[in-house]
């Protein structure tokens, strides 16, 4: 590709990227608050800088919104039992916030769009490789879409496919199967404590998770956010608290997270 051709390009794609600036995640700064009861963790939310926005109940927990005007982020916490159980990232409508997408923006998207795809395909987390069919996707959107859901996969993040993608859920499924393989020598547990085996139920079907029972596991606890179920199982002779995070009716989740108020 001639040299002049090639500085357009990346000129195009840069000015793209600061059109859409990289998002960020405060949900991963503010774990330290997950345990914490919900009136003193509402108090530190403010210190941080964050502002309630809305929130609804359901039959097993309280669900709050709430956004960081620097940042330009949203997080849903899930609150059970009187102290905050989860805090994950949210879409900015969530908030009560628009896309933000303006007509400029989305033509120098379009303009860039063959630039940002072949930046996708060379510098992100995932190869062709993972893809099920060994190929990247040929619309930018959709394999924007993998990248983010091989990232949440690979790096313990919640399933959050608040666009209804299949390529978000193909790639948190490719994340996941990556995240296994680099981790199948440890069972989440340090120590000399025997432990049990659950890493196996990923990806089955939700009603394979009565094997935890067999298994010495009692289900504990069991809510719902949006069209993901949650499940928490506790083992008490290992000390396993095990969630198991359930969508389209397969188990796209299992680890142990270590606490929560009904692991006891």
């Amino acid at each position: 590709m001639p040299k002049t051709i090639s500085n357009i390009i990346a000129a195009t794609a840069g000015a793209a990227l600061l059109a859409a600036p990289l998002a960020a995640y405060p949900a991963r700064d503010l774990s330290d608050l997950v345990g914490a009861r919900g009136g003193q963790a509402e108090g530190e939310l403010e210190r941080r800088g964050f502002t309630y926005i809305t929130g609804h109940k359901d039959n097993y927990a309280s669900h709050t919104y709430w956004w960081h005007d620097r940042d330009d982020n949203c997080v849903h916490i899930v609150t059970r039992d009187g102290r905050y159980a989860q805090i994950t990232d949210a879409s900015r409508s969530d908030c009560n916030r628009k896309d933000g997408n303006s007509d400029a923006a989305a033509a120098i998207g379009v303009a860039a769009g063959v630039a940002i795809l072949g930046a996708l395909i060379a510098g992100s987390g995932h190869k062709k490789h993972h893809h099920d069919d060994g190929n990247h996707y040929n619309d930018v959107n959709d394999e924007a879409h993998y990248e983010r859901g091989f990232a949440d996969g690979t790096h313990h993040r919640p399933y959050h496919n608040y666009d209804s993608s299949r390529a978000y859920t193909s790639g948190y499924q490719a994340g996941i199967r990556q995240r296994d393989r680099h981790t199948s020598h440890h069972k989440n547990r340090g120590g000399y404590e025997r432990t049990a085996v659950y890493n196996d139920l990923q990806g089955r079907r939700a009603r394979d998770l009565d094997n935890l029972e067999r298994r010495g596991f009692r289900q504990v606890d069991n809510f719902t956010s949006g069209n993901t179920r949650y499940a928490i199982w506790w083992r008490e002779g290992s000390n396993q608290c095990v969630q198991a995070t359930i969508a389209d009716g397969r188990i796209y989740d299992i680890r142990d997270i270590g606490r929560h108020p009904r692991c006891r």
